[in-house]
């Protein structure tokens, strides 16, 4: 019994130094967002000779929002003899099949392509796969199907391709229905912090900014070397995040080049986002931990960065933990109940700044944007901390699952909501 009071309050020390980790990460991040050189990307490149670009949209059940980005795509400022437009119609059973037939009617240059047999497996990873086996294209640009690109969006994210290194590129995403409720105006500041801060600091710094699965570009030659995406991984972005740097290349960040997305406008749905994504990224956790170690293509602060990456979606299950131990160590008269409560205080207080950083990023990131009257809602966020321990909790549980039975995962799309099209 002493063992495990010396473990109980080993791990508390262990969960309060971890914590800090992140809290200073995060500060390091914000300062350099801040005052930092900030590291342009290739926005001013001006070339005449243009790439020709797959541009894929994964698209299930999509009948709301299939049209809108299909529009906003073929206003693109590309050479349209350069681009394909090609919407994945994987297994729906709505009217996505007919929308996107009828669009590619009047518009040459859109390319239906349906994934009906049943005896194929649904899921974004195994469209990506399919599609890649025809695109006329080397450089494959994604977009969700309730995105709203801009005009020069594609002609953007293609120029980060001019640097031989990078094998992929990200832009940011932004919040369509941002006024629609409390949640999706909490998840616009959230979203904010995540690109404006974190994606342009680690970009900065030459660290790792994040592929992000939509808004973005890769080298399709590069991702069939690869193996091209892993069907039993939710995250196939995360998962592509680190093939490319285990492999030699690089991911650029084009804060500039904006897109809009729709969020959740229900706790429930974001709940399930965010169980989806813990659970998805912990899966890239356990593939490619040791291969980081080993690799000799990570530099040591890509290895740092790229390790505190991997594990922050754990810190909410490493937290329950905590408190589990703390109520241990208690009952055990290790610890006084005011040392006990003080130590669950403080774990949590470090979290809140550490892993989601409300003040850090949250704060800055929407002061940079002009948005200043919303900073208000700045304590509100600790009703997302609440929800994101329990769901993603869940999602690192789900995840041990699939480690240890090797299920196949399925994917879960968000549910959507009708939006009028704004392109302009």
């Amino acid at each position: 019994m002493d063992n495990l009071i010396l473990i109980g309050q080993a791990y508390q020390i262990f969960l309060l130094v971890f914590m800090s980790i992140y809290m200073i990460q995060h500060f390091i991040f914000t300062y350099s967002r801040l005052y930092g050189e900030q590291r342009n990307y290739y926005h001013d490149i001006l070339d005449t000779e243009m790439p020709t670009v797959s541009v894929v949209i994964p698209m299930h059940n999509e009948e709301l929002v299939a049209e809108n980005v299909l529009e906003r795509l073929v206003l693109s400022d590309y050479p349209k003899e350069k681009m394909e437009i090609i919407p994945i119609n994987d297994h729906s059973t709505d009217r996505t099949k007919d929308i996107i037939d009828t669009f590619a009617r009047k518009h040459p240059g859109v390319k239906p392509f349906h994934r009906l047999k049943e005896d194929e497996k649904r899921g974004k990873a195994e469209g990506l796969n399919d599609v890649m086996k025809f695109t006329k294209g080397d450089i494959i640009v994604v977009f969700d199907a309730d995105y709203q690109p801009a005009k020069e969006a594609i002609k953007s994210l293609v120029m980060g391709f001019k640097d031989p290194q990078v094998g992929a590129v990200m832009g940011r995403v932004l919040v369509q229905n941002s006024d629609s409720n409390l949640l999706t105006l909490l998840l616009d500041m959230e979203r904010s912090a995540g690109y404006q801060i974190s994606q342009q600091a680690r970009y900065n710094m030459d660290l790792i900014p994040q592929y992000g699965g939509t808004v973005g570009a890769y080298r399709k030659s590069v991702v069939r070397q690869m193996g091209g995406f892993d069907p039993k991984v939710l995250a196939e972005d995360t998962d592509l995040t680190y093939k490319m740097y285990l492999n030699g290349w690089k991911i650029a960040y084009a804060n500039k080049t904006e897109c809009y997305e729709q969020m959740p406008e229900t706790w429930a749905a974001r709940a399930r986002q965010v169980r989806r994504w813990s659970r998805g990224h912990n899966e890239v956790l356990f593939h490619h931990l040791p291969s980081i170690f080993t690799s000799k293509y990570f530099t040591l602060r890509e290895k740092w960065d790229g390790l505190l990456l991997l594990f922050v979606y754990m810190m909410p299950i490493l937290l329950m933990v905590g408190i589990a131990d703390s109520i241990f160590l208690f009952f055990m008269d290790a610890i006084s109940i005011v040392t006990s409560m003080s130590a669950l205080l403080l774990i949590m207080a470090i979290n809140a700044f550490g892993n989601f950083a409300p003040f850090f990023q949250i704060t800055i990131a929407n002061y940079l944007d002009g948005r200043t009257e919303s900073l208000k809602l700045t304590p509100m966020f600790a009703f997302n901390f609440v929800l994101y321990i329990f769901y993603t909790s869940r999602g690192f549980i789900d995840a041990l699952i699939d480690l240890a039975t090797r299920r196949d995962v399925d994917w879960d799309k968000t549910k959507r909501h009708q939006r009028k099209n704004n392109a302009k």
